[in-house]
């Protein structure tokens, strides 16, 4: 196992299952020689698992530079460009009859005061993707708004952060109204694994990422899941979020994610379902794990740090009990960051945590 991260002194890179971690800047070009550079060094094709969107694209971009020295699981470059992308989702989805919450897309000040008009509130404020220069304003993957004078104040202040911006109809429900399909489609098009699961906690709240999330049965989204993914003709690792609207029961397509593992896929792994191991088994033509089956036994998923925040959060706000949190946490869980075998993820990330603090209560 070799590591590539572009900052080696984030906490993950503590960790004692690689050999060793090379440093590279993993949305630019400046990855690909240093791929070619690390395939010359092996003796044999090695299974690229990119984690990062930017990676993503910029491996499919050069993926026939890349297929002497590696495998990859990756649909056609097409289709990578049109689910990575929500803009062009977003016409896909229209297109072909797929539920998504009402979406606004917004290139000028007009196209802002249009949507403002005509949205219906609550909504979402997000970009397409999070480009560096999105990332060099603010880690937030999107705002929530809730009102017309609020939405036109956010525009004004964040509409030179991308080339265009969307704004989506807020879906009515908490955290626990979101669910997710991890899936891996094979070199054939197959798909070997999927796994159903919905999030309980999120952080930050409503607009963040799971902290805590559990394995449950949802055959609508599994379904549509399958019909998305088969309709562009798809391979290898895949994600789809969606969210049901707890007043008409109704599910929508928040966004998929593809090529790559999300947060929350080791609770496959928890729940018995080999996801990661199949791809690895199929890329390289070595037996299918037989571990590949979805038994609904309600295995979770947490990252402790940003759950004890969202927990703290969601009782002050009365919206958890301290027993119903208690009894959230209960269960076989798999771990975001901590695991007694390789511990030194968890402690650099509990450091860093205890830095910020330290930071932020003198003002810093």
């Amino acid at each position: 196992m070799i590591g590539i991260a572009k900052d080696t002194g984030h906490f993950a890179c503590r960790t004692r299952v690689c050999e060793r971690i090379i440093q590279a800047d993993l949305g630019t070009q400046a990855l690909i020689p240093v791929l070619l550079e690390l395939a010359a060094q092996l003796d044999t094709r090695a299974v690229l698992c990119p984690c990062t969107d930017g990676a993503v694209l910029v491996l499919s971009e050069h993926r026939d530079q890349l297929k002497a020295g590696f495998h990859l699981a990756l649909a056609d470059h097409d289709a990578v460009q049109m689910l990575m992308d929500k803009v062009s989702f977003f016409r896909f989805a229209g297109e072909h009859g797929i539920a998504i919450p009402q979406t606004f897309l917004m290139h000028n000040q007009a196209d802002a005061d249009r949507a403002a008009r005509e949205l219906n509130f609550p909504c979402v404020v997000k970009p397409p993707m999070k480009s560096a220069r999105w990332l060099q304003h603010t880690k937030a993957k999107a705002y929530k708004v809730e009102n017309a004078s609020e939405f036109l104040a956010l525009y004004k202040r964040c509409h030179k952060w991308a080339d265009v911006l969307m704004a989506q109809q807020w879906i009515a429900g908490g955290d626990g109204n979101l669910f997710s399909c991890n899936c891996y489609f094979s070199t054939e098009g197959k798909p070997l694994v999927t796994f159903v699961a919905r999030k309980i906690r999120q952080w930050p709240p409503e607009t963040g990422t799971s902290c805590l999330g559990e394995e449950v049965r949802n055959d609508e989204v599994l379904q549509e899941t399958l019909k998305l993914f088969e309709s562009v003709g798809y391979r290898g690792l895949g994600y789809v979020e969606m969210k049901r609207d707890e007043t008409t029961g109704r599910h929508y397509i928040i966004e998929p994610n593809i090529g790559r593992p999300t947060g929350r896929s080791a609770i496959a792994e928890a729940g018995g379902v080999e996801l990661l191991y199949t791809m690895y088994c199929d890329l390289t033509g070595m037996p299918l794990p037989e571990n590949r089956e979805q038994h609904y036994r309600g295995v979770k998923w947490i990252y402790w740090r940003n759950d004890l925040l969202s927990a703290w959060h969601y009782w002050r706000k009365g919206e958890f009990t301290s027993r119903q949190i208690w009894q959230s946490w209960r269960g076989k869980k798999a771990c975001a960051v901590f695991s007694w075998r390789d511990p030194m993820p968890f402690i650099a990330d509990l450091g860093r945590s205890i830095s910020q603090l330290v930071r932020g209560n003198h003002g810093m």
